[in-house]
């Protein structure tokens, strides 16, 4: 039996692009010689931010309330299914940024992208199957 805490807690997942991406990261952390960087970054995910998504799935920025403003984003963006973007969310932790979603009729929450503060924007074109590649 659930307790309270755990009640009407949502499930969080990481995809494959948010795997990737931290792979990414801890390359970059490791060939500049900061390792516990990466360590650091974990312990946020693991501690703080999963179980804050678990319970508050809704407490990023929608991501559209900023819309971003290189051609590339938007071009990306444009290529989603229908009514995809309208779902994403932002939440910053430290300096980087979390790219998620909420299953429209579940209890899951899909992480999926990290980024660097400083980064262009996410790439789109691997979130979803499909999206980026022209209909042919």
């Amino acid at each position: 039996m659930a307790d309270a805490a755990d009640r009407g807690a949502h499930r969080v997942e990481l995809t494959a692009s948010f795997l990737e991406r931290l792979e990414s990261i801890e390359t970059f952390l490791a060939e500049a010689d900061a390792p516990h960087a990466y360590d650091a970054l974990l312990a946020a995910l693991r501690d703080t931010v999963i179980p804050n998504l678990r319970r508050f799935p809704r407490m990023g920025r929608r991501y559209l309330d900023q819309p971003p403003q290189s051609a590339e984003a938007i071009a990306q963006l444009a290529q989603l299914p229908a009514g995809a973007a309208d779902g994403l969310r932002v939440l910053g932790s430290g300096d980087y940024l979390i790219l998620y979603a909420e299953e429209n009729k579940g209890s899951t929450v899909y992480l999926l992208s990290i980024r660097h503060h400083r980064q262009l924007s996410f790439d789109f074109a691997r979130l979803w199957p499909g999206a980026g590649q022209a209909n042919v």
